[in-house]
């Protein structure tokens, strides 16, 4: 799987300190795994084309020679709304979505025939969002923080894993949205986030 981010509008170093602070809690679940294999992770542009557009990030997809490959859509504020329009054309490509994170996406409506999962910086926007789809596991920052800090310093973002079951029954675990990140972006198959 490979792993795309679409940054919002912001400064790209918090795209950079994002990637850090996942890398600080990102254990390889072998230690001589040969990280030779893992794929770079792509970043969209978002200081050079509008990250709220699906067609941008999609063009920049297929400039990247990315066609074929199954993606993992990390996105983040105005990215999220880009980031799942391009999700929905890489699969009217003919090619696959593993799964689909949106950070911050208040407002964004998300649906797919892929695993989504909302990460909020604070309980009234992880709530008041969901009614636009939740997806599967999702987080929230508890206590509140700040909207770029979820963005800038996952590791230290602490809250709630929350998981829906089947039945309807709701189960929540403390955790970090770094840590809750790079649990299922682990599941998704991604290798690294370098």
């Amino acid at each position: 799987m490979r792993l795309v981010i679409c940054p919002g509008v912001h400064d790209p170093k918090l795209t950079d300190r994002f990637l850090a602070g996942l890398s600080e809690v990102w254990e390889p679940d072998n230690p001589r795994q040969n990280t030779q294999t893992s794929y770079p992770v792509k970043i969209f542009p978002a200081h050079k084309h509008p990250p709220f557009s699906a067609l941008d990030i999609f063009h920049f997809l297929c400039s990247q020679e990315l066609t074929g490959e199954s993606l993992v859509f990390v996105s983040f504020s105005a990215g999220v709304a880009g980031a799942i329009g391009a999700a929905w054309m890489w699969q009217q490509l003919g090619c696959q979505v593993g799964a689909f994170f949106a950070l911050d996406g208040w407002g964004v409506p998300l649906g797919g025939n892929f695993p989504i999962h909302r990460l909020s910086h604070d309980r009234f926007t992880h709530w008041s969002s969901a009614i636009l789809g939740s997806g599967r596991d999702s987080f929230y920052a508890d206590p509140a923080i700040a909207h770029l800090d979820l963005w800038q310093d996952p590791q230290t973002a602490k809250g709630w894993h929350i998981t829906q079951t089947c039945a309807g029954i709701e189960t929540t675990k403390p955790t970090t949205a770094a840590k809750f990140l790079v649990h299922l972006l682990k599941q998704y198959g991604v290798q690294s986030v370098v």
